[in-house]
This record gives structure tokens, C-alpha cells and sequence, in this order.
């Protein structure tokens, strides 16, 4: 309970809610921080990894532009939607598992794990995809007032993660645990749009992100809830996640 109770207090900190127009589907997020690094545009994976040389791993790292390292169905894609959705600048470096790049040495001094995803940001370098959600909103997105806020923001990173994407996809726990799950969660997304009201959050980047792959990787059936259903179907519309999730 002791490492728990630090683990909150210490992402808690880091926690800042972003905010998009639920309707237009631009982004309402902090812009004046996310235009501070606009001078690197933007650019695209490509089947060839930047492992593929010593050399190209010497020039990613001296670039100041944000770097997302992924692989083929990994989650990645859910970072990637959420750097869509903020408008920053990236670079999506796809790295090949099956040649091993994961576990060459350049890799593991980003991540000694050697998973994805992982992102390198200047000097900075963090892995697990909900820690990189955490660190992308504090940084670009905005802060809310209160400690309790980004807490509840920090809850629902923390359940996708922890708790949502394990029963959904563990097919013994499926079975058992998926109705106890979805049914308060479509209740809460009955009377309003995203998680936490009006606007799109993080939180929604995380939670969201499970449902929609549920339904494509398991086949989960949201016929007996129809509020989830149509949370899911008001996500997938959304231009970052078509260019993202939806286009794997």
C-alpha cells in the first residue's frame, strides 16, 4: 500500500487535463506550448527502422524533435493518437521485434526493458504507456486546478491500464469480469460525452483506446450498452484517431 500511496503522489503531480472541441474535432488543447516546438515538422514510420545503422541511431538522438519508438500492433498507437491529438511534432520511429531491435543496445538506453512504447524528448526518455500519456499532458496540455482533478484524471489512466485492458483481453477474465466493468461504465457515459464531461481528456485517450481495440481484436459486443457504444463510435470519428489506431 506504501508504494501505491507514492506511485499516486508522485504521477499526480504530473497529471494535466487536455481539451478538445467535441464537435469540430480541432484541438483546444495549450497550443502556446505546443507551437514552442513547431519548427521540426512532423514525420511518418516507414518499414525501415532507425536501428537499421549505428549511424542513423546517432542522428535521431541528437535531433531535439520528440521521438515515439513503436512496433507493429503494439501500443503505440495509443501515445501516437494522443500526440495527434495535441498537435505536437514527432517522430515515429517503428522498430522491427522480430529482428530483435528491441533488445540491441541503443534501444535498451532508452528502455532497459526493451518494450514499446517508449518516447525520448530532448534529454528526457520514459516508457509505459500510461506514464507517456501522464508526461504528454502535463507538458502540453493544461493543468487543472485542483489536486483532486488531476487525480481523477491519474484514475482513469491507472484503470485502463491496470484493470480495463487486462479483463478485456485475458479470455478467462473476459468471460467474468467484462459485465461488471462495462455496466457502471456505461452508466457514467449515459448523460455525457467523454469521461469527464464536455471535452475530450487523456483520460478518454486511455480508456477509449481498449474499447476500440476490443472491439476490433476480440469482437467485444457492446450491443447491451449502447452509451459505450456510441463513446466508442464518437472517438473513432475523430481525425487523429483515423490516422492512427483506426489505420492500423
Amino acid at each position: 500500500m506504501g508504494l501505491l500511496f507514492c506511485l499516486l503522489a508522485t504521477l499526480s503531480t504530473y497529471i494535466i487535463l487536455g481539451y478538445v472541441n467535441p464537435v469540430s474535432g480541432k484541438s483546444a488543447f495549450n497550443t502556446s506550448k505546443v507551437n514552442e516546438s513547431r519548427s521540426i515538422t512532423m514525420s511518418y514510420p516507414t518499414q525501415e527502422s532507425e536501428f537499421s545503422s549505428h549511424d542513423n541511431f546517432e542522428v535521431s538522438q541528437s535531433s531535439a524533435q520528440l521521438k515515439l519508438y513503436g512496433a507493429l500492433r503494439s501500443r503505440a498507437a495509443i501515445v501516437q493518437w494522443y500526440l495527434e491529438e495535441l498537435g505536437v511534432p514527432y517522430k515515429y520511429i517503428l522498430l522491427d521485434m522480430k529482428a530483435g531491435e528491441h533488445k540491441q543496445p541503443e534501444y535498451l538506453s532508452i528502455n532497459p526493458m526493451g518494450k514499446v512504447p517508449a518516447i525520448v524528448d530532448g534529454d528526457f526518455k520514459l516508457w509505459e504507456s500510461g506514464a507517456i500519456l501522464v508526461y504528454l499532458a502535463n507538458k502540453y496540455g493544461e493543468t487543472p486546478s485542483s489536486l483532486e482533478e488531476q487525480s481523477e484524471i491519474l484514475q482513469w489512466v491507472l484503470f485502463a491500464n491496470a484493470t480495463l485492458g487486462l479483463e478485456l483481453f485475458w479470455d478467462d477474465r473476459r468471460e467474468k469480469e467484462t459485465s461488471s466493468l462495462l455496466k457502471p461504465l456505461n452508466e457514467l457515459l449515459t448523460d455525457k460525452p467523454f469521461l469527464l464531461g464536455d471535452n475530450l481528456s487523456v483520460a478518454d485517450i486511455a480508456v477509449g483506446s481498449y474499447l476500440a481495440y476490443a472491439k476490433i481484436l476480440v469482437n467485444l459486443d457492446l450491443k447491451e450498452y449502447p452509451a459505450i457504444a456510441d463513446y466508442v463510435m464518437r472517438l473513432s470519428q475523430r481525425p487523429a484517431f483515423r490516422e492512427t489506431i483506426g489505420n492500423r
